[in-house]
């Protein structure tokens, strides 16, 4: 064994020591050079995308608020609207009056348009309207007044709304609250620069130049300005009015017959049917009723064109009309049609074979199956029409047995009258638009009564304006038979002729 002296030891680890930083130099030569890491940054985002993505949250942001708060409700003369900012490539006023249609104002060149929903009239306004007519020189004062009120709040409420919109979405997006703000101010910013371009290319003279659609479009050659028709209609439906409690005055003085002469004790029953929303048949029914001193009124149905809520306020006047109100719906009229009249005073829907006795006549009837509006269902034609017959016609029955028998049937769609055949000795309808009468195989007589509105807006889409026509029917108080009918026809829109007619049925004959 070699014994190394320590000393010696210490001299090795000094010399290893020294000579280890040109072993690992040597090393690192002869291995080549360790590449160190290279720290790599992700890639700046373009510049271009991003201001894109911004302009894609304002935008939809703003899109948003309007379609959430963006509407006012405005009284704008004797109506009452909705006031609403859309985006729009270009521009414009729109103003849906519904269900007749909607016009159309090149009024601006910008990025929004203007939609004006006419929701219905309102009846004091236009009641006052009608009964000081003196107003009508100041109405369009009155109504750009309205309107520029409602543009403001539409203004102050757009803003709003855009504002709120594109700051909560860009909230969302981002997650940062300056870019967010950074959103709503150009989103106000581009609202107002929409603003500043609609005043700078105003166009007042566009509500002479209008464009019209729907039922409209036949309107302003046929009928004329609105100013006309504001301070016209009135003027007309009042006259006509007047005409028939003159005509009928007339009748009874120089009446030649004697064959019958309802006394005092008789029923009389006003039959209207398919007013279609002609506002002058209330005054008519009223001025009948007062005149021929009717007990009860049927309106074997199509009282509306749509049956939607904005028509639901025609029928108001109802009510007052002076007598009890039987209805039926027809296949114009909807089921919230229906709902609307089961609330009123005075009124009685039959529908489902119901029964119901007003002034010692009982009435039954059923509504129509079919309801036309409504292009989402296939009609179901003739066969659902016949169904709905034999459905009354099996209520009828049933009451009969049960020892309450109906004296009148009613439906709107002769068809479905006609399956009361043998079990009611009449049966009123309407639907065709002109008036016919027929003893049927059993010996129930089928009374199909005209238009009382003139068939509403499709007057003036022939040649000439049809008849407004309506029926009284007189029955005897202790039999409860048909003993005689007056047939009334009056001249259509525009028209003030009247017809009167007397009609007995043949068993009363001489």
């Amino acid at each position: 064994m070699v014994r190394v002296p320590v000393a010696a030891t210490a001299a090795v680890r000094r010399l290893t020591d020294r000579a280890r930083p040109a072993l690992h130099t040597l090393a690192r030569r002869r291995h080549g050079r360790r590449k160190r890491p290279v720290l790599e940054l992700a890639p700046r985002p373009n510049p271009y995308a991003r201001a894109f993505g911004l302009l894609c949250v304002v935008l939809l942001g703003a899109w948003l608020g309007l379609l959430v708060v963006g509407n006012v409700r405005v009284p704008v003369g004797p109506m009452n609207t909705t006031m609403t900012l859309r985006p729009s490539l270009t521009g414009g006023t729109k103003i849906n009056i519904s269900p007749l249609g909607a016009l159309e104002l090149r009024s601006h060149e910008a990025p929004l348009r203007l939609d004006v929903d006419v929701d219905q009239l309102d009846p004091e306004r236009s009641q006052a309207l009608v009964d000081h007519p003196e107003r009508l020189s100041g109405l369009q004062d009155e109504v750009t007044r309205d309107v520029e009120h409602g543009t403001l709040d539409l203004a102050v409420r757009s803003c709003i709304a855009v504002v709120a919109g594109a700051t909560a979405l860009g909230l969302a997006v981002y997650r940062r609250p300056r870019r967010a703000l950074t959103a709503g101010g150009l989103a106000l910013a581009l609202l107002a620069t929409s603003g500043a371009t609609a005043f700078a290319t105003w166009n007042p003279k566009s509500v002479l130049e209008p464009k019209y659609s729907g039922l409209l479009s036949s309107a302003p050659s046929l009928v004329g300005d609105a100013r006309n028709i504001v301070s016209e209609f009135d003027v007309y439906q009042k006259e006509l009015a007047r005409l028939v409690r003159n005509v009928t005055k007339l009748y009874d003085v120089t009446s030649t017959l004697p064959v019958y002469q309802p006394d005092p004790t008789t029923i009389r029953v006003l039959h209207v049917s398919d007013i279609h929303l002609n506002p002058a048949s209330w005054k008519i029914i009223s001025s009948l009723v007062q005149q021929y001193a009717i007990d009860v009124i049927v309106d074997s149905g199509d009282t509306m064109d749509h049956g939607s809520a904005a028509e639901n306020g025609f029928l108001d006047p109802i009510p007052d009309l002076g007598a009890p109100y039987v209805w039926v719906r027809g296949n114009h009229d909807s089921r919230e049609t229906q709902k609307y009249l089961r609330r009123m005073k005075n009124v009685h829907v039959l529908d489902d074979g119901r029964a119901v006795t007003i002034a010692g006549l009982r009435f039954a009837g059923i509504g129509d199956p079919q309801f036309t509006p409504d292009r989402s269902n296939t009609p179901g034609g003739d066969a659902a029409e016949d169904l709905a017959g034999a459905r009354l016609a099996s209520a009828l029955r049933d009451q009969r047995a049960a020892g309450t028998p109906v004296d009148i049937a009613v439906a709107h769609e002769p068809s479905a009258a006609r399956g009361t055949d043998g079990v009611a000795p009449l049966a009123l309808a309407g639907h065709l638009h002109h008036e016919d009468m027929e003893v049927m195989k059993y010996g129930t007589r089928l009374r199909v009564e005209g238009s009382t509105g003139g068939s509403g807006l499709r007057a003036v889409e022939g040649q000439y304006p049809d008849p407004i026509e309506a029926s009284v029917l007189y029955f005897d108080r202790d039999t409860r038979h048909l003993q005689a009918w007056d047939e009334i026809k009056l001249g259509g829109l525009g028209l003030t002729t009247a017809e009167i007619s007397r009609h007995l049925p043949e068993e009363n004959r001489p």
